[in-house]
């Protein structure tokens, strides 16, 4: 035979003879159709996607989970059926001494034996790739937000309207590196049962528990350390009058950090976060909401243990409890997934005009109407167009009959957008289900350890809970601050 070298004819009958003749058998045929039908489609999808088709979370789920399952399953039974069959035969003692012989200087066994290699290759290169697209398709926010929509709707639609909206899931609940990839898979086997038989709950508990540290997440772009000095923070209010007066508040967020100059520790974040991890605490709660216990490493080596004056912990708290280090996410737990409050997401559709602040009364009636009991959201969209048009036609009939009836249209369109990003009566989720640490207002955040009880056992040292240690009051609820006046330099 010119075409083969004496070692490779010797290579390729040692080869092809077993897998010719155990390979015929029903259960490997069934393998090798199943394989070559879902290569094809899995082609075809990926091709589809080339030119353009984004496909539906459901349709991805098909393309690039359940396709190459089908795939990977076909292939295994080629290898099964062949075990099979010579396990049989084996028992039955018909399996030959020495399997038929293979002439690949016939053409048409020379040209299958090169379809069946090349269909070998054409296969694994499939497999990787399928292995690389599902692995890529379940990082996805797509995946992450839209898969399972009933659990997950809440969550991403704050992710869509938040600061982060650009930002991966995979990114912060993940992190880079492989051993988190790996839990992240592990605990992801385990929500997708949860979700198949509807185990579980609802709403979402918070925080998330084992959650990655937020020095491998957050702190990829954030730098608490860096020196940020003070930071103005104007806050709009709206009154629930008549002309819904307008009022701002302004504070000096001493947000601080390390000064490079000094290398002195100042602020918010050089206190809390400076790279020394000063701080443990324990918390008796699940949202670690009531915190009787903090540790505090000084920069001059010091260690002083703070115990709640109002409910002291119990020994065995201290003994056993969870003592945790605190970092980014204590204060700032709602950073992506942010469910406002009716009278601040009121306050912020007014200053941004997407409610006309001119309408009479319209915080308050749209206050009202929000906090309403409803259904679903569907009710709550439809009662809440209703009864702010009901609202102007019988009070204010000359506004509603005038070309003003629009700004009224779009007053209903924004609260009944407000009210869907916020609330989801299906999973449990309404108005101030989840707190806010960030800040004091209305969840404790802050005060949950800077309360004036906290306390050393001597009471010789106390948590500040004075005003002035996070911020400066510059204006409060004024129309026209003279600070803002002053920064405009007007």
């Amino acid at each position: 035979m010119s075409d083969f070298s004496p070692q490779l004819r010797k290579w390729a009958r040692g080869l092809s003879r077993p897998l010719f003749y155990l390979g015929n058998n029903r259960l490997s045929q069934a393998g090798v159709v199943i394989t070559t039908a879902s290569a094809l489609t899995l082609v075809s999808f990926y091709l589809a996607e080339v030119f353009g088709f984004r496909p539906s979370p459901y349709v991805g789920i098909i393309g690039f989970l359940i396709l190459p399952a089908v795939f990977v399953g076909g292939l295994l039974l080629i290898p099964l059926g062949m075990h099979r069959r010579r396990r049989k035969e084996i028992q039955q003692g018909t399996l030959p001494r020495e399997y038929p012989r293979i002439d690949l200087n016939q053409p048409q066994l020379r040209q299958t034996f090169y379809f069946v290699a090349g269909a070998t290759a054409v296969n694994l290169l499939l497999f990787l790739t399928a292995s690389y697209r599902g692995v890529h398709y379940m990082d996805s926010v797509q995946f992450c937000g839209l898969t399972c929509h009933s659990v997950m709707q809440p969550e991403y639609t704050a992710y869509q309207n938040s600061p982060h909206a650009r930002v991966a899931c995979v990114q912060c609940h993940i992190g880079p590196g492989a051993p988190w990839f790996v839990r992240s898979k592990l605990s992801g086997a385990w929500q997708v049962v949860s979700v198949t038989l509807d185990l579980y709950e609802r709403p979402i508990p918070t925080p998330v528990e084992n959650l990655r540290p937020s020095q491998d997440t957050c702190e990829q772009c954030h730098w608490p350390a860096k020196f940020h000095g003070d930071k103005i923070v104007v806050k709009p209010h709206f009154a629930d009058d008549e002309q819904n007066s307008f009022t701002r508040t302004v504070l000096s967020m001493h947000i601080g950090g390390v000064d490079p100059m000094t290398g002195e520790i100042k602020g918010i974040h050089g206190a809390h976060l400076d790279s020394g991890n000063r701080i443990t605490y324990i918390s008796t709660d699940r949202q670690r909401q009531e915190i009787p216990y903090v540790r505090y490493s000084a920069p001059d080596g010091n260690v002083y243990e703070y115990f709640s004056m109002d409910a002291p912990p119990l020994e065995e708290l201290l003994a056993t409890g969870e003592q945790r280090r605190m970092d980014c996410m204590d204060c700032h737990n709602r950073p992506t997934h942010i469910f406002k409050l009716p009278g601040e997401a009121l306050d912020q559709a007014l200053a941004a005009k997407r409610i006309d602040p001119s309408l009479p009364f319209i915080k308050m009636k749209g206050l009202e109407f929000l906090q309403l009991s409803y259904t679903s959201r569907a009710e709550a969209a439809s009662q809440i167009r209703t009864r702010l048009r009901d609202f102007y036609r019988r009070e204010h009939p000359e506004l509603f009959n005038s070309p003003r009836r629009g700004e009224i249209e779009q007053a209903a369109t924004a609260l009944v957008e407000i009210y869907q990003r916020n609330v989801f009566p299906q999973m449990n989720l309404f108005w101030g289900t989840y707190p806010d640490n960030r800040g004091h207002d209305p969840f404790p955040g802050c005060f949950r350890c800077h309360d004036g009880v906290h306390s050393t056992r001597d009471e010789s040292r106390t948590i500040p809970g004075d005003c002035d240690t996070c911020h400066t009051l510059l204006a409060y609820e004024e129309e026209d601050p003279e600070i803002l006046r002053t920064l405009r330099g007007e």
